[in-house]
């Protein structure tokens, strides 16, 4: 059983979280760490939500995520495009996976990096269990997945759609200058107040 003096540093630390989420969402920004999940995913989507309904004015989302699920990211990715306020991406850290997928809802010239950035594509995978059948269905869903997956970086980066499939049978690793060359990304930012120039 807890004691109310083991318990007082938790019951602390709320205020202090509470009033970093109101900065945040004054400042009109997200950000998504880590891994992607369902839960994760319904969180960035409600905040989102919440922007959109409160102003058209820009949303500042900064990603620095592995990936994750596949299809919690497709849920941020389609409610991005689905809000009617414009969103800027913004990485950090590694965009790797999913979380680069997501990171291309938005259109090129809002997508931008922080010089140290990482960008990480390649096909998804998967630990196909079962029965031969079971495992003959989730391969084809793989390989949906994968061609899904490359249709989306050639549209939002302007690559050859063969060249992307290629690029991405195996994992293909990019720095933030390779980035900007690939098309992933439009440039390189190092201060926030060059994020709505060019």
């Amino acid at each position: 059983m807890n004691t109310p003096d083991t318990a007082t540093p938790t019951i602390a630390t709320e205020p202090r979280t509470s009033y970093l989420e109101e900065k945040a969402f004054k400042a009109r920004t997200l950000l998504i760490f880590g891994a992607i999940t369902d839960t994760s995913a319904a969180d960035v989507a409600r905040r989102l939500i919440a922007l959109d309904a409160d102003s058209t004015a820009p949303i500042d989302v900064l990603v620095s995520s592995p990936g994750g699920h596949l299809e919690s990211g497709d849920a941020i990715h389609d409610i991005v495009r689905f809000i009617a306020a414009p969103v800027y991406m913004i990485g950090t850290g590694w965009v790797g996976s999913a979380a680069t997928h997501l990171f291309l809802s938005v259109p090129r010239e809002r997508r931008c990096c922080l010089p140290n950035t990482r960008f990480l594509i390649h096909q998804p995978s998967g630990g196909a269990g079962g029965q031969a059948s079971d495992i003959a269905i989730q391969a084809q869903e793989i390989i949906k997945a994968r061609e899904r997956i490359a249709r989306t970086i050639a549209r939002e980066t302007g690559k050859p759609l063969d060249v992307v499939l290629a690029d991405i049978e195996r994992d293909r690793w990019l720095s933030a200058e390779e980035a900007v060359e690939y098309g992933l990304v439009s440039r390189i930012i190092e201060r926030k107040a060059a994020l709505r120039e060019g």
